[in-house]
């Protein structure tokens, strides 16, 4: 059984907005597209959707798996960057995108992904798939597993391009989680993400993302369009530390996927705000009682860093509470979960972590056990 022992007063780092009497979030930006959403990159937490979890057809921002999964095999050390990947006559008969892989060639693995993220090569993301997997089919099924592995409940894909196929669907939200885990996971090569322009067989190509050239806190990630998908955009910036990322799927034109884009990450600076509210290892509560152990205390301690993304303006307004089990027993383990932190906002939760034991605690001799036992007895007799 958990009790409440502290209410309020918790947060200790001070966010940046300025405290008003009552934080207002006005309506979020209507958007001409299909479905978006967007998303703190640090906290997760979702701050604008519309039709979020329809599912729909994703086109080329299916490379963003793709590219993933390719991050993640070089970040285990499966393959390197300088492998040399053979050139199929299906990777280099594919329509759409091209880097301009030439048939019977190879090319190191390195450019590929560069032509995967920058240039959208259908034809280099098919290379990479026969590569990794033997042949596309067989990587589809790896991006499959690997989208369920990230939560992408509403996703499948049939191939590693988003060329057209019925039943090859994803989701606004799925799609951020993707970019969010692309952006944490291998922070070693989402730089590639931002870079303007690659030049592959004397042919330079520029990213197609707009918003790398119109907003220096864009870094990211990647365009999408076919007939049926519409323009699609996966956007990521920072600005002051706060990393945004917006996703928008069936717009009208490349310029209009650039500008909703622009609208949802602007209503996103502008009214809320992300801080780290503890570092790992911080005492939430000290001398917190246990029983049967060779210590009668312990410090309750933050497991990890805890950020939060609130209204701008409202710290003053949070309600924090510590929720600590009723009777703690040793024998402990260190990082021992033993409570919980909530964090709330007119209402709404924004946060619950747990908090866990700073040290470890044997279990006492036998005397001091039973004079423990005798005590919490009486205890109970009288609460």
């Amino acid at each position: 059984m958990l009790k409440k022992i502290v209410s309020a007063g918790l947060l200790l780092v001070l966010f940046t907005g300025v405290v008003q009497a009552k934080v207002l979030i006005p309506a979020p930006p209507e958007l001409s597209a299909s479905a978006w959403i967007l998303v703190d990159a640090n906290t997760g937490k979702v701050l604008v959707e519309h039709n979020a979890d329809q599912q729909l057809p994703p086109a080329s921002l299916t490379k963003m798996m793709t590219s993933y999964i390719v991050a993640s095999e070089l970040h285990n050390g499966k393959i390197k960057e300088q492998d040399m990947v053979p050139i199929s006559v299906t990777a280099w008969k594919m329509g759409g995108s091209k880097m301009y892989v030439r048939e019977g060639t190879q090319v190191p693995l390195i450019d590929l992904l560069r032509g995967v993220v920058i240039q959208s090569g259908n034809d280099a993301s098919v290379a990479l798939a026969e590569y990794l997997a033997g042949g596309e089919g067989a990587f589809a099924d790896v991006m499959n597993q690997q989208a369920k592995l990230l939560g992408m409940k509403n996703s499948t894909f049939h191939n590693a391009t988003g060329w057209p196929s019925d039943g090859h669907l994803t989701t606004a939200r799925d799609l951020s989680l993707l970019a969010r885990a692309l952006i944490q996971d291998y922070p070693e090569h989402y730089g590639i993400y931002a870079e303007k322009y690659f030049e592959y067989n004397n042919i330079k190509q520029p990213n197609r993302n707009r918003l790398l050239w119109r907003d220096s806190s864009v870094d990211g990630l990647k365009t999408g369009h076919t007939e049926e998908a519409g323009y699609c955009l996966v956007a990521s910036a920072v600005r002051n530390g706060m990393r945004l990322i917006s996703v928008v799927m069936g717009t009208s034109g490349e310029e209009a996927r650039a500008r909703e884009s622009q609208k949802l990450l602007a209503f996103g600076f502008r009214y809320y705000e992300t801080g780290k509210v503890y570092s790992k290892g911080d005492v939430l509560q000290e001398n917190t009682r246990v029983w049967y152990g060779v210590e009668d205390t312990v410090n309750l301690v933050s497991p990890e860093d805890v950020y939060l993304t609130i209204p701008r303006g409202s710290k003053d307004q949070l309600e924090a509470n510590i929720l600590v089990d009723e009777t703690i027993e040793a024998p402990l383990l260190d990082s021992q979960p033993l409570g919980r932190l909530t964090v709330s906002f007119e209402g709404e939760q924004l946060l619950d972590t747990p908090l866990v034991a700073d040290r470890s605690v044997e279990e006492a001799g036998i005397f001091s056990r039973m004079w423990d036992a005798i005590t919490l007895f009486f205890k109970s007799l009288f609460s």
